[in-house]
């Protein structure tokens, strides 16, 4: 086997968040706090729409698997991340590493892919109202999910691939809190040419195209809801389309907002600050997004607190 194909590092030493020794307990709290609130705010709303029937519909199968993706997403950076404020073993196997790298970039594009399932799946309801159970009948629902988790095992054993064909022959520190891939390219000794093209094309392809799919559901929902214009069908059409297009707006608009408008930081600032975002703090955002707002699950809820108390 060839040198360039050999691998020289053993583990990498994760530096983690810029954050001050003295503010590392009360970092340490804020975002162990904010990662059990995302487990079990999301495990809660799988729960519900498992237990009540009438969550059974395509909207909340999709929303099923958004929070498990949140739930996963954070669990795989998460946990390292605190292990290390909190005993300064910031250390992770060669091994480990990739893995994390993997399920990172798994959950990052199955997280897009659903979102823009779930606009399609919006599209549908308000503007071909009335053909809505016949095109989002369960075999559909059960493809796109299994489409997009797919293609999203596909990308991210593509990257992984590539990657462990390099070697890291000399620094193993990585600037930031997991095992980005940007960041792992950058410490390789080897020639990342391919690795940078398939991101650009590949992964750029696939991060375009859930969002003008968004982009174009929403368009056509907005054009039918000004075709006839009226109050009532303008605020059923916000009650049905609130939580997705808050939630959207946090994933796609805080992201705008670090990459672009934002030049006084620097790119590995950018990296991290993107990746708290959205491994931390939208996951946790979206079971109170969908749950405050939503008059379903807040009754599923009522119900299974009311069946926990009369069974004590």
């Amino acid at each position: 086997m060839r040198r360039e194909n050999q691998s020289c590092v053993s583990q990498f030493l994760l530096l983690g968040l810029p954050i001050l020794p003295e503010q590392q307990g009360v970092f340490f709290t804020l975002f162990l706090g904010m990662y059990l609130t995302t487990v079990l705010g999301n495990l809660l709303i799988m729960l519900l729409i498992r237990l009540d029937s009438r969550l059974h519909t395509p909207m909340y199968f999709f929303l099923s698997h958004l929070a498990l993706t949140d739930v996963s997403i954070s669990s795989v950076t998460v946990p390292k991340m605190l292990m290390g404020m909190q005993t300064k073993y910031r250390s992770i196997p060669y091994v480990g590493c990739i893995s994390q790298m993997y399920f990172f970039i798994l959950f990052g594009c199955l997280d897009n892919f659903l979102l823009a399932v779930m606009a399609y799946d919006r599209y549908v309801a308000i503007c071909h109202p009335l053909h809505y159970i016949s095109v989002m009948r369960e075999e559909l629902c059960v493809l796109l999910v299994a489409g997009s988790w797919f293609v999203c095992c596909v990308h991210a054993l593509l990257h992984t691939l590539l990657l462990v064909q390099l070697s890291f022959c000399a620094d193993n520190t990585i600037p930031h809190f997991f095992c980005d891939l940007a960041a792992l390219l950058k410490l390789s000794c080897s020639d990342i040419s391919l690795s940078e093209l398939v991101i650009f094309t590949e992964g750029g392809m696939l991060f375009i195209l859930p969002l003008i799919s968004i982009l174009c559901s929403y368009i056509r929902i907005v054009t039918t809801v000004l075709r006839v214009p009226s109050t009532k069908k303008f605020f059923k059409t916000f009650s049905t389309c609130g939580s997705h297009l808050f939630v959207m707006s946090l994933y796609y608009g805080t992201l705008a907002g670090v990459y672009f408008f934002s030049s006084s930081w620097n790119s590995n600032d950018k990296d991290m600050i993107a990746s708290v975002i959205y491994t931390v703090v939208t996951p946790m955002l979206n079971p109170f997004i969908y749950s405050l707002r939503n008059r379903d699950i807040k009754q599923a809820l009522e119900i299974f607190v009311n069946r926990a108390n009369f069974f004590k």
